[in-house]
């Protein structure tokens, strides 16, 4: 779809290597106006043949359509909020209804994000988000409105908050469970800057709470002098629903509204008497807790971690969240608002279906029909034969279960929770835990097949040095959407795990060329004595219809030769061979040049026979990878050709040592030369 909002294309950033990358947009108050959009809102009067066009909207609000920041919107009266929040309730929704993203999340916490920016001072007051995908709101609302419809675009804004790209975007927040921490970084820097009237807020919700670092975090802030201000959106849900004893304890927490209220008067009338120290404080709230959990027989964990706690309160009550908020927000210490929200609230298929609606794709907003495209050719999702070949797998070995932080559907683990409930464990988000349960199992004899996107599991390096590879436990580590996954960007690329994983001993490191591989090393990864086994493979399809082959053993560490040839080789680790495939046929009619093409399955242990026989008939060699180039597979063949004593030219493929933002996954290819034209010039050149 054409829209008005073009990109915005600043001159100051620096390319990638290559020379391709195109630069990012500047931060939004800086953006400049293209021409032609000049052009278009002065004659838009005249009529627009644009479908989404911007300034058509412009006529739609009330509201929303005279504010440009947060500012403009605290002019307002706080009766008209609530439609404010209706106006940009149904943006959101014409928005991602032709430019999908993250959708359910962000229509939960619009009454949030407009009381937030109603009370506090922002961007002077800190707000930081966890869990970007709430974020849709906070950027329209934050100068963002005209630019939305280039989100996840490439040269677009950003698929999450970010620092880079607005003032208002105050940390990082591309995974869970880090706004805690972030902010009390925040606020003890205040502390210590003597600004005494910045206030610093932390969001966190969609299952974030689970995660260790959250506990944490709030664990630090009990011990710490400040001041912050935690807000739990708690919509019982992650992306899958949410799952363990602490969803089932915020379900029931409750706290009287009419106490706090007393108790609030009650601490402001001492402290304006000047009897009510830090210290007094602190130790008046220890014997209160205790005194109400006595009463009540029920413990509040926040307040037992001297942290004040309000609510639970409806969460999309706007103007009672302002009256919340203006009431709370000086007070000293630590404090926690728990709200309850609804993931999807004000769009009724969302709300019936949060997960299907988490990120559902181009959808009719008056209907409520989600435009699904086809799959005409039967090529699967590399996910979904992983799903389909787990439950095969484990319909055979009793030993298997099957562990995901988070993610069953993401993942299609949740074909095996369909089929085997009791040997399948989602574990909320908490990928550290995933792998050290896992490892525990393993460590008692079950076999356990732990699925965790590849950037997340950045966050359980330890783990899986400590508490698998060490004892060389039998953990299958599936690690989905390894590599470039497409409009998600820095913070969900699978870039790293290879050059991360590569000198952990232990570890058997594999990659599937196609759908087949990936259930033979499946196969080989269950099979006694095979210890820790890591098996990546990319987001999306991969080119097999034909997939369901008989499951057979690969021998650990043993590549395969697809094509032979005497002039060249190209070394390829995982499904981008299948582009180095391509990139063959056109480079031999291109140049005559006899390329060989070897597949080299395992990173660890690596093919030696293989390797040894590249070395001796090829003096060029190019490698291909879809992930980082320092430290990875490339680097892997040229530090076993220098100690063994061959030394041909090696042109390494890989990611650049850059942050690569977000685009469509061909686009980022031809921007990092992974595409078929560049393994077609590294060839011939």
């Amino acid at each position: 779809v054409q829209t008005c909002a073009l990109p915005i294309w600043p001159t100051d950033r620096k390319p990638f290597p290559s020379g391709k990358y195109p630069p990012h947009h500047l931060p939004i108050k800086y953006a400049p106006r293209s021409p032609s959009f000049l052009r278009h809102r002065a004659r838009h009067d005249e009529g627009c043949e644009h479908k989404n066009c911007l300034m058509k909207k412009e006529n739609d609000f009330k509201y929303l359509n005279h504010i440009d920041s947060p500012k403009d919107l605290r002019a307002l009266g706080v009766e008209a909020l609530p439609d404010v929040c209706n106006e940009l309730r149904q943006d959101i929704i014409n928005e991602l209804a032709d430019n999908p993203g993250h959708f359910a999340s962000s229509l939960g916490v619009v009454e949030l994000t407009v009381a937030l920016h109603y009370v506090f001072n922002t961007p002077y007051d800190r707000i930081v988000w966890d869990v970007g995908h709430q974020a849709y709101g906070h950027k329209i609302l934050t100068g963002r409105r005209e630019q939305f419809s280039t989100n996840r675009k490439l040269g677009g804004i950003r698929p999450f908050p970010s620092p880079l790209e607005s003032e208002y975007d105050t940390f990082a927040c591309g995974h869970a469970s880090n706004s805690i921490s972030a902010a009390l970084g925040m606020s003890m820097a205040a502390v210590r800057k003597k600004e005494d009237n910045r206030h610093v807020v932390a969001v966190i919700g969609d299952g974030a709470m689970s995660g260790g670092l959250a506990f944490e975090g709030l664990n630090n802030a009990s011990d710490t002098p400040n001041n912050m201000l935690i807000i739990l959106n708690d919509n019982n849900m992650s992306i899958d629903n949410s799952v363990g004893g602490m969803k089932e304890y915020l379900t029931h927490l409750h706290t009287s509204r009419s106490y706090n209220k007393l108790r609030f008067r009650i601490s402001n009338r001492l402290s304006s008497w000047g009897v009510l120290s830090d210290e007094r404080r602190r130790s008046i709230l220890r014997f209160n807790n205790s005194l109400k959990s006595l009463l009540t027989n029920q413990h509040n964990i926040f307040e037992g971690m001297d942290i004040r706690y309000f609510g639970p309160t409806d969460g999309h009550n706007v103007k009672e969240l302002v009256r919340i908020l203006s009431e709370i927000k000086d007070m000293k210490g630590p404090k926690l608002l728990h709200i309850h929200t609804v993931k999807g609230k004000g769009f009724k298929p969302a709300e019936k279906s949060a997960t299907e609606w988490h990120a559902p794709g181009k959808f009719n907003p008056e209907s409520g029909c989600r435009i699904v495209s086809q799959n005409a050719d039967g090529v699967p999702k590399f996910q979904d034969v992983f799903g389909h070949t787990l439950v095969e797998l484990a319909e055979k070995n009793p030993r298997i279960v099957g562990v995901t932080p988070a993610m069953l559907t993401g993942c299609s683990m949740n074909l095996m929770m369909d089929a085997m409930p009791e040997r399948t464990f989602d574990v909320g988000i908490a990928e550290g835990h995933a792998v050290t349960f896992s490892g525990g199992m393993a460590k008692e004899g079950l076999q356990p097949f732990c699925n965790i996107y590849s950037s997340f599991a950045q966050r359980a390096y330890d783990n899986v040095i400590h508490d698998v590879a060490l004892l060389s436990l039998p953990v299958v580590l599936c690690l989905d959407r390894a590599g470039l996954v497409g409009e998600d960007g820095p913070t969900h690329h699978g870039a790293f795990d290879l050059a991360a994983l590569r000198p952990v001993p232990n570890l058997t490191i594999a990659s599937p060329y196609d759908e087949r591989e990936l259930r033979r090393l499946m196969f080989t990864a269950q099979l006694p004595g095979k210890g820790a086994f890591v098996i990546r493979y990319p987001r999306g399809k991969g080119r097999l219809s034909d997939w369901k082959c008989p499951l057979e053993e690969i021998p650990v560490g043993k590549g395969r030769c697809l094509k032979c040839g005497t002039d060249v080789a190209l070394i390829s680790f995982g499904p981008i061979g299948n582009v180095g495939a391509d990139a063959i046929v056109e480079a031999e009619a291109k140049s005559g040049l006899s390329i060989a093409h070897y597949d080299l399955r395992f990173l660890k242990p690596l093919d030696a026979d293989l390797l040894r026989e590249v070395g001796e008939k090829f003096s060029k060699i190019v490698t291909i990878e879809d992930g980082v180039r320092a430290g990875g597979m490339g680097s892997a063949v040229l530090e076993w050709m220098s100690d063994n004593g061959f030394s041909p030219r090696l042109t390494r493929l890989g990611l650049p040592d850059e942050f690569v933002e977000h685009g469509t996954v061909a686009q980022l290819r031809q921007i990092v030369g992974l595409d078929k034209e560049s393994i077609v010039n590294a060839l011939v050149k």
